[in-house]
């Protein structure tokens, strides 16, 4: 005997009676949930990567429920979209389909943007070549117009686009250089720009991107969530989204920087790239290593978010956990899936600097180069002071400045703690006698010492020795590490209990 076909229970089901509520879209919004649960128990850093096919494979199940032929009138209102609702993907960067970028298209973009982005110039640095023993070139990318680099793709995106989308607008999540970069050349190419800003977001970036005619809108408290609001809004309002950092139109049009470095130093050796989200990097290896293979890559981040690091390592993307740093611009806690995919097999080193190298790299650039450059165009130089490059000593080395969009603020704290790791800022705790005259003979012997003092102040009430001495701390300027150990020495003879910090 044949068993009856069973009946969908989508044909005799009751809008008001919801006890046998099993519709593919409710069981569809339950392994949602389930996914959701999973995730957030998980400490696994490919989670993230994993958790994001997941969503893919139920969202290609759930389109495909719908084209077999469920009527969206049968649906019951607990299963709408709005219970269901997915993130929303970008459709050029899709880390389980990465795209590679070419260096014919690299070669357009150099055709397309030659009139629209600064020919930077390439300078050989005659004091830091003649202390690292190297012949070292730097790369201004700060001179563009807006003070980075990511006008190269921004200018190289906005005329790839159709007739109807320039006329529609773009728009754009960064926290700064992208969304400047964007601003300024959709007002050259008259094409509107929108873009969605953190509320961590500098108040000058914001302002700045105002005055170039953008739309600018605050969201959220990071850039993952301003992301995410900016691709429903472009969708709602039909605008097109450019991912900064690797929509493949801006890996070809960053790619161009490589091409210039050929063109101005043609036996360069070595090029230090700074890496955020992928995109300079792979971009420049494309066009170098196609161009001259022989030359090396070196991509440099913060040792605070070795996003790149640990993906390259596992061939895949990952999560990585983004701590505050100088170099805010290369924080990105995941790389680029197309960025990844074009830089395989063409980088030769990757490598982490501290944040103390980074701040004495802007120092360094600022005081020798005369260059305001930010933490993210710096670390290159921070890699050569840390010592990560000891094989570069009598090579031709390019070091990329990318940007210098640095906050006024931040520059001032980047100089002095520049200013403590080469030890020409040290802080002095001294314990002298409370008699009258103590404190004057301790500042007139740090005076006959050559240091300057900064700052000073003294305590009583927590020192442990008797009520009758007091502790001095002294905040002075020297001349380096070798005039601070000439002081603790001196103040030593002197004084019993002497510590430098």
């Amino acid at each position: 005997m044949v068993a009856p076909h069973r009946k969908k229970s989508v044909v005799h089901h009751n809008p008001h009676d919801h006890s046998h509520d099993s519709t593919p879209q409710k069981n569809h919004h339950n392994r949602v949930k389930a996914a959701e649960r999973k995730r957030t128990v998980s400490i696994s850093k490919e989670d993230g990567i994993e958790y994001n096919k997941r969503l893919r494979k139920l969202h290609k199940e759930f389109l495909n429920q719908t084209e077999d032929g469920h009527d969206s009138e049968e649906r019951p209102r607990s299963a709408s979209n709005s219970d269901v609702e997915l993130p929303i993907l970008d459709p050029d960067c899709d880390p389980e389909n990465p795209k590679k970028v070419t260096f014919s298209e690299i070669s357009s973009a150099a055709f397309n943007i030659k009139n629209g982005v600064q020919r930077t110039p390439c300078v050989r640095s005659l004091q830091l070549s003649t202390k690292f023993e190297m012949d070292l070139y730097f790369k201004k990318e700060y001179l563009q117009v807006t003070g980075s680099f990511k006008e190269r793709g921004a200018r190289y995106a906005l005329s790839k686009l159709s007739s109807a989308q320039k006329k529609g607008g773009v728009i754009a999540a960064s926290a700064g250089n992208h969304a400047l970069a964007l601003s300024y050349h959709g007002q050259q190419m008259s094409i509107p720009v929108t873009v969605v800003m953190p509320v961590i977001a500098p108040l000058m970036k914001i302002q700045f991107c105002r005055s170039l005619g953008a739309t600018v809108i605050i969201k959220g408290e990071s850039i993952a969530v301003a992301k995410e609001f900016a691709l429903k809004h472009g969708r709602e309002n039909h605008l097109k989204y450019i991912n900064g950092y690797d929509a493949i139109d801006i890996l070809a049009g960053q790619g161009t920087i490589g091409l210039e470095i050929l063109e101005q130093v043609p036996d360069v050796d070595t090029i230090l790239v700074p890496v955020g989200g992928g995109g300079l990097i792979a971009g420049i290896a494309v066009a170098v290593k196609t161009l001259k293979p022989e030359v090396h890559i070196y991509g440099i981040e913060a040792e605070t978010c070795p996003s790149f690091t640990e993906a390259y390592k596992a061939g895949h993307v990952v999560n990585a956990v983004a701590k505050a740093s100088l170099a805010d611009g290369l924080a990105v806690p995941s790389v680029g899936g197309n960025s990844l995919e074009t830089s395989k097999g063409l980088i030769d080193k990757v490598i982490t600097v501290k944040e103390e190298n980074i701040a004495l790299s802007i120092l360094r650039l600022l005081e020798v180069e005369k260059a305001v450059v930010e933490g993210g165009g710096a670390v290159g130089l921070a890699a050569i002071l840390e010592g990560k490059v000891p094989e570069l000593k009598g090579k031709k080395v390019v070091s990329i400045l990318s940007g210098g969009n640095i906050d006024s603020t931040v520059l001032g704290r980047s100089i002095e703690r520049g200013l403590a790791v080469d030890g020409r800022l040290v802080r002095l705790d001294v314990v002298v006698s409370d008699r009258p005259g103590g404190i004057a003979e301790l500042t007139t012997t740090i005076a006959q010492l050559g240091a300057s003092i900064k700052d000073i102040f003294h305590e009583r009430a927590w020192i442990s020795a008797d009520v009758f001495h007091v502790k001095v701390k002294v905040v002075a300027e020297t001349r380096g590490k070798d005039h601070v150990e000439e002081m603790e020495t001196a103040l030593k003879k002197i004084y019993d209990n002497v510590q430098l910090y």
